[in-house]
């Protein structure tokens, strides 16, 4: 079971590659943005020049060029989630056990997250679908990393796992993660797409030229993916963590490097939140404190999972 996990991982992987691909296909193939285009009109229609800012489109003769291309990122999609969801099920079989107990497993199981909420996203706004191209390129870049850095071969859990507080802190952390890692996708184009519309033409602004989601709209998304996993991260980090330490270890804090990030992530999230409700803080400042958050994010799980000793060092163990 365990080399058919690996083996099943590989396929994964490949099964996103192939639907980054076709995703890259239609967002250079598919419609452009159609931001300044009745402005241009009106201004042609008043018989005045069109200033050489604004960014008249012209329809492509054929408007479902990617769409194809598209429709089968979708489809390879869903055979990438059903084979991850296959590559954690024969983990946790060979393993005799959830698969969450080390690095390598936690990575699998929160792109596996991210992955199904992605699709979810999909089912309820096709809309959307463009922005799968950057969702899975995020997928591809994490799985690389956990095969070829965070790789443990199957074995069992380590003593200090053997709680019931393993299924209600781990479990709340994967998922938000996992959410969080989806939300930092539509945050950075709504940075991209809002400054492409106010005349930003330097890369990366540039990719906002073939994003055809206003960038309100991204920024919504960014709002009701963080606002759901914000909860379930706080549970997760600030509530199940310290009662297991407790039972664990006799504190409920002890400046872990783990628990320090994982505070450190909260905290700005947290700001994030407090600064997309407060009127007078601009949309794209509050959207960066949201990536920051997702840097953080990653920061706790690579950073201190390989360049920092303390009592969470068996994430890396099996």
């Amino acid at each position: 079971m365990a080399e058919l996990s690996n083996q099943l991982m590989a396929l994964t992987v490949l099964a996103y590659l192939a639907a980054m691909v076709c995703y890259a296909g239609e967002y250079a193939f598919g419609k452009r943005s159609h931001v300044g285009k009745a402005a241009a009109r009106q201004l042609v229609g008043a018989g005045a020049p069109v200033p050489d800012d604004v960014p008249v489109v012209v329809e492509p003769e054929r408007a479902g060029r990617g769409e194809w291309s598209g429709r089968i990122a979708v489809v390879l999609n869903v055979i990438a989630l059903a084979l991850h969801l296959a590559t954690l099920s024969t983990r946790g079989v060979a393993a005799d056990r959830m698969p969450w107990g080390n690095m390598y497993e936690y990575i699998l199981s929160a792109t596996f997250v991210g992955s199904a909420v992605w699709v979810g996203v999909l089912l309820r706004r096709p809309a959307l679908r463009h922005l799968g191209l950057f969702a899975s390129l995020a997928l591809v870049m994490l799985l690389g990393a956990a095969g070829m850095v965070a790789y443990t071969p199957v074995g069992p859990l380590v003593p200090a796992l053997h709680s019931y507080w393993f299924i209600f802190h781990v479990s709340t952390i994967i998922i938000s993660s996992g959410i969080f890692l989806i939300g930092a996708v539509p945050a950075a184009m709504f940075l991209v797409k809002n400054g492409y519309d106010q005349g930003k033409r330097r890369f990366p602004y540039t990719l906002g030229k073939r994003v055809p989601t206003s960038a309100p709209a991204l920024e919504r998304l960014t709002f009701r993916l963080h606002a759901f996993a914000f909860p379930l991260f706080t549970f997760g980090a600030l509530i199940a963590g310290p009662l297991w330490a407790e039972a664990s270890w006799g504190r409920y804090w002890g400046w872990d490097p783990k628990e320090v990030w994982a505070f450190i992530s909260w905290i700005v999230y947290a700001a994030y939140l407090h600064a997309r409700a407060t009127p007078s803080v601009k949309r794209t400042v509050a959207t960066w404190i949201a990536l920051l958050g997702f840097v953080t994010m990653l920061m706790n799980l690579f950073g201190v999972n390989l360049f920092f000793e303390g009592l969470h060092s068996y994430a890396n163990a099996g």
